[in-house]
């Protein structure tokens, strides 16, 4: 964009962006169905236990399921209604996992213990506990629980925070219409965000293929000088925490470190808003935008949904699916998951629901690797994805471990540029799987 410096990191590609579908479309709230599936596993960490039995009749905004430690997420009703039952079924990430059924009985009443705040009068730990209690995860696909990344140990002294709305995954448009529709609810959570910190500074990213999510952010930014709206420049993984850091602040943080190492806290555009809902309505984290698109529905849509919608009564909403459908995908195509049935639900984490028709997915022989070290030359952590991947193939996860493979941020820019079609992240994906176990029956050995 002229009139601005366009920054950017080292490595990443350019896929096809997909996103022309959508960009443009206003989001619509969807009508919640008559049974909505509440997983009880929406966020990194230990899932939740049910605090309702089957038939409880219970509000919108209620709290269903409690978490079992710190780094956990309660669960709340998405509709008013009684609990039909608390069983297993899909799950978008896990394949299976405990859910409860609510049954919606069209009255959508609140809970009475919604109600708002006001954000100049609460302390911080007032606000970290409203979050917490509010359910909020990291919305941008990680849901790791808000409040830990609030919670800083002591002797990480944070100065920085950026919020993500680079939205680099194809065909996603979620974070980009929240921008456009919502920039004061964004600027509201990032506020909220400064004051638990104690942070002066701030920086929101957005890529510069957005111009009018630019522009709206900065319409409001204005008001607040220690907020700053930084321009990026097109490229996969720009929405990456550790790319973020580095192209808006020039920081880099260290092998096997966090953003904390080097003073900041990094969250998404869609989180911030979720926290203003949280801080100015008291409302807990019962719905999401997500994007539904692809050449396999016939309406491409933004939409507000409820949590535990599923995913066939959303592409019915959309007026069903169209040619020969291929692939289904929660997210998008580089960091989502292919799913197995059309009954998985919204979850926090869904950013979209990808229809792909069998034109656009294409299977491909994997062949011999030529050493053209593209692989190399993409990888934004600066990892050598070919060595990762053969001796993850051997199971040699010891000569993974040396290699780093837990840096990986598994964005899948190897696999895309791969000539010889290697499953790349596939495989580092296993050895990072294996590396995390390796250490956990370390620690409790000792």
């Amino acid at each position: 964009m002229v009139g601005f410096d366009v920054l950017s990191f080292l490595g990443g590609i350019h896929p096809p962006y997909h996103k022309e579908n959508t960009q443009a479309k206003p989001i619509e709230k969807l009508e919640p169905p008559g049974v909505v599936v509440i997983p009880l596993q929406q966020h990194i960490g230990a899932s939740c236990d049910p605090v309702v039995k089957v038939g409880d009749v219970i509000k919108k905004g209620q709290k269903i399921g409690e978490s079992r430690g710190f780094v956990g997420a309660p669960i709340h009703s998405s509709v008013s209604g009684i609990v039909k039952s608390i069983t297993m079924s899909p799950h978008p990430t896990l394949g299976q996992g405990m859910a409860i059924i609510v049954e919606n009985d069209g009255l959508d009443q609140l809970d009475d213990s919604i109600r708002g705040n006001d954000l100049d009068s609460l302390p911080p730990k007032e606000i970290v506990d409203i979050i917490r209690e509010s359910g909020i995860v990291g919305m941008g696909g990680a849901a790791f629980p808000t409040h830990v990344k609030l919670s800083p140990p002591s002797d990480k002294e944070i100065d920085t925070i950026i919020l993500n709305g680079a939205e680099c995954e194809p065909y996603l448009t979620t974070d980009h219409r929240l921008m456009v529709e919502h920039a004061d609810h964004i600027i509201y959570g990032l506020r909220t965000i400064m004051k638990v910190l104690g942070v002066k500074n701030a920086y929101i990213g957005i890529e510069d293929n957005k111009p009018d999510a630019i522009e709206a952010i900065k319409k409001v930014a204005r008001r607040y000088k220690n907020i700053h709206v930084k321009v990026l420049k097109t490229k996969y993984p720009q929405g990456a925490e550790k790319q973020l850091i580095e192209a808006i602040i020039g920081r880099q943080v260290p092998s096997a470190g966090l953003p904390m190492d080097v003073g900041v806290v990094v969250n998404n555009v869609a989180t911030a808003a979720a926290i203003s809902n949280a801080i100015k309505d008291g409302m807990p984290l019962i719905e999401r935008v997500i994007t539904v698109t692809g050449k396999g529905v016939s309406e491409p849509k933004n939409l507000l949904v409820p949590i535990g919608t599923p995913f066939s009564y959303i592409i019915d909403k959309c007026g069903g699916t169209r040619g020969t459908l291929k692939k289904v995908i929660s997210g998008g195509p580089m960091m989502g998951l292919a799913q197995y049935t059309l009954d998985v639900p919204v979850v926090k984490g869904t950013s979209g629901i990808l229809l792909l028709t069998s034109e656009e997915v294409q299977t491909s022989k994997e062949q011999n690797c030529i050493r053209c070290a593209k692989c190399v030359e993409v990888c934004p952590i600066n990892l050598m994805p070919l060595m990762l991947s053969a001796y993850s193939k051997n199971q040699d996860y010891e000569s993974c471990e040396r290699l780093n493979v837990l840096d990986c941020i598994e964005c899948g820019s190897c696999s895309y540029i791969c000539p010889a079609r290697k499953p790349l992240m596939q495989n580092i994906r296993i050895a990072k799987r294996e590396a995390i176990s390796r250490r956990k029956k370390q620690t409790k050995r000792h």
